[in-house]
């Protein structure tokens, strides 16, 4: 059952996405460059969209935190992390740097990898490869960081 109800999330996310327009990566190219705005070029519907998330992420985690634990779960699965560090401001600056020259974000580009897109195939390939190297980094540096380990 978990699974089913994975895959109707991550279709409902999907369609979301085609019906806004997100997975057209002019459309958030669009609303990333500001110069445009005196022209009329600029378009705001990304923030739209953004908005519309938030919100709805909002209210779900107030409705669903209400509740002893998850339908699929013995428990709700929440980071205990508070502090800023370095993989934090990273992390972020690297996905706005490819979403702002891509004009993709990882689910759009999965969404648009469906019309045939070679630029997106291209960016999931590339996102892919990017994924895997951190997991090699991160591994490699608690290796490192682990007592008596080999150096």
């Amino acid at each position: 059952m978990p699974l089913i109800a994975q895959f109707l999330i991550g279709l409902l996310f999907g369609s979301g996405l085609v019906i806004s327009g997100m997975s057209n990566p002019e459309k958030v190219l669009n609303f990333l460059d500001l110069a445009a705005i005196p022209s009329g070029g600029w378009d705001p519907s990304l923030a739209l969209v953004m908005a519309g998330g938030a919100v709805v992420t909002f209210l779900g985690y107030k409705l669903i935190l209400k509740r002893e634990r998850p339908l699929f779960d013995t428990q709700f699965h929440l980071s205990q992390v508070k502090n800023i560090d370095a993989p934090i401001i990273v992390g972020p600056a690297i996905f706005g740097a490819g979403w702002g020259l891509a004009g993709f974000c990882p689910g759009p580009a999965f969404t648009a990898i469906g019309t045939g897109s070679t630029s997106a195939i291209l960016f999931v390939i590339a996102m892919l490869a990017g994924m895997v190297a951190a997991r090699l980094l991160a591994l490699r540096q608690q290796r490192i960081a682990a007592p008596g380990a080999a150096k």
